[in-house]
């Protein structure tokens, strides 16, 4: 009966989920829907001398030349586009045109989905404890991975990063090879999307789906299934609009997986499989905080559940090391037993229990939580939708969500190493009147992870994007403040979380300047 209970009760908060799942998903494809096709202004041709992130140079891993466009086994490769543009499928046409819109966006809109769908904490066992996911096993409950906002922005970061590398090596090798577009080789050949200028071999969408799928592969391991779906769906819907052959998919797709091969031993190294810690860990962050003479942040959710990747300011970012990270580390935030404690607690109350029509609008236009693609994966829907008037290249779609991305991650180190030194309690702990207008996250309050976030995409979009410079300030301001409006931060909390991530941002910046594509 006990045990017939449980299930009764894990089947109502996953079915809870699901649903803003499933709205996630609405939302999803309707911020992409009626995207024309991708025509870059400028085609990027010398991208391919842009500074890689990780490779040590463009053509560290080598690329085979293609077969020539004279021989037999290329013509057949054109015929196979030519016999397969007559008898093309609505659904084949539709995911053409899905994909022309980008190959770089729809991939981040992929990685946004998932990190959705596995956005759900465990629910409790029989004895009060909390499962774990285990990638080792991801299929057992709790599915593997938890994609709260640390793992999605890090998840984020390397997806991105990984295609960045990936596009700067295929730029690179079509200007050795200088393979030409199929239709320029035979004139019968129908171009049935926008396609960029420059060279297809190795072909810059297979690049980007071939290090996409080797990352997400990593990261999502139970979607395996849907992700080579994904590819295959991508590599088809080039060679049917005509864009390239056969060949040029393959190698693009090899160049990617084995680019996407560094980044994946990066990460099997970085030390997120090990941020959750253990009992110790998590009796010791209170007892430091007792020592201090400081209120200590318990968890509220009961039973009591072990605070959130309690190590992950440890993990290896792109940008700092752990010793810069803690050098860094913003100063103490008000002691629990002053003034100013008691004062900004008692803001917070203000908010919690005056209802305001427009603070609630904005509470819930950036929660971002439970069954969301998180706040990391908010800027990013943000950036895309911006970015798609641009008319930019692959390379450079890649490169600029690559550098937003590394910002975010690198925010989440910085933050989670804040939250855990100080271990500082959350408003409604100290005041059980305060009451949040959204749900309360399990991890100490000092410094807030939106502002963080917020701090450092909105900085660095307003360099990439220096018109909506203000735009984003005032989205990072918004985003901010909801935290506080919604009753589950102090004002500290906010304030040095949006300058921490803004100072993240500048980093990512200097990266910018120096890399070779302004």
């Amino acid at each position: 009966m006990k045990t017939q209970t449980k299930l009764n009760k894990i089947f109502l908060f996953v079915s809870l989920l699901a649903i803003g799942f499933a709205a996630c998903k609405r939302d999803l494809k309707e911020r992409t829907a009626n995207i024309e096709a991708l025509n870059p202004i400028n085609a990027d041709t010398n991208a391919g001398n842009w500074k890689p992130i990780l490779l040590s140079k463009p053509d560290e891993f080598a690329m085979d030349a293609p077969i020539a466009v004279s021989s037999p086994d290329y013509k057949l490769e054109l015929l196979e586009i030519k016999s397969r543009q007559n008898q093309i499928t609505d659904a084949e046409r539709d995911a053409m045109e899905y994909w022309a819109s980008g190959s770089v966006m729809r991939w981040n809109e992929i990685l946004r989905e998932l990190v959705a769908k596995y956005n759900l904490p465990p629910y409790q066992n029989a004895d009060g404890t909390y499962p774990i996911p285990s990638a080792a096993n991801p299929f057992a409950y709790p599915n593997f991975p938890f994609s709260n906002p640390p793992y999605a922005a890090r998840a984020y970061a390397y997806v991105s990063a990984a295609q960045y590398d990936a596009l700067v090596a295929a730029y690179h090798y079509k200007n050795v090879y200088k393979r030409p577009k199929p239709a320029e080789t035979d004139k019968t050949i129908q171009e049935l999307i926008p396609i960029a200028k420059g060279y297809c071999y190795p072909s810059e969408d297979a690049v980007a789906a071939g290090s996409a799928a080797a990352m997400l592969t990593l990261l999502f391991p139970g979607e395996q299934e849907f992700i080579q779906q994904k590819l295959a769906e991508c590599k088809n819907a080039r060679i049917l609009a005509g864009a390239n052959s056969r060949s040029d998919m393959d190698a693009g797709e090899k160049l990617g997986r084995a680019v996407a091969g560094k980044f994946i031993a990066r990460a099997r190294t970085d030390k997120a499989g090990s941020a959750v810690g253990n009992a110790t860990d998590w009796a010791k962050f209170e007892s430091d905080a007792i020592a201090k003479g400081e209120t200590p942040w318990i968890s509220q959710e009961s039973p009591k559940r072990p605070p959130m990747l309690p190590l992950f300011g440890k993990v290896k970012g792109f940008f700092m090391d752990s010793a810069e990270v803690a050098s860094q580390r913003p100063a103490a935030p008000p002691s629990t037993n002053s003034d100013q404690f008691k004062t900004e607690t008692e803001e917070v109350y203000k908010y919690s229990k005056e209802y305001n029509r427009t603070n609630l609008a904005i509470v819930h236009r950036w929660a971002d939580g439970v069954s969301t693609y998180t706040p990391p994966g908010h800027w990013n829907a943000i950036a895309c939708e911006d970015f798609i008037g641009q008319h930019w290249s692959e390379v450079r779609w890649a490169r600029n969500l690559a550098l937003l991305n590394m910002a975010m991650f690198q925010a989440a180190i910085c933050c989670w190493d804040a939250k855990f030194a100080y271990y500082n309690p959350r408003p409604s702990q100290v005041n059980p009147k305060i009451k949040t207008w959204t749900g309360l996250p399990n991890f100490p309050s000092y410094v807030s992870g939106h502002s963080t976030f917020s701090g450092s995409a909105a900085r660095f979009l307003g360099h990439i994007l220096p018109s909506k410079a203000g735009d984003y300030d005032a989205m990072a301001d918004e985003a901010s403040n909801s935290r506080l409006y919604g009753a589950i931060h102090f004002r500290s909390d906010i304030e040095v979380g949006l300058t921490m991530g803004k100072a993240i941002g500048d980093k990512a910046i200097a990266l910018a300047i120096i890399d070779g594509a302004e």
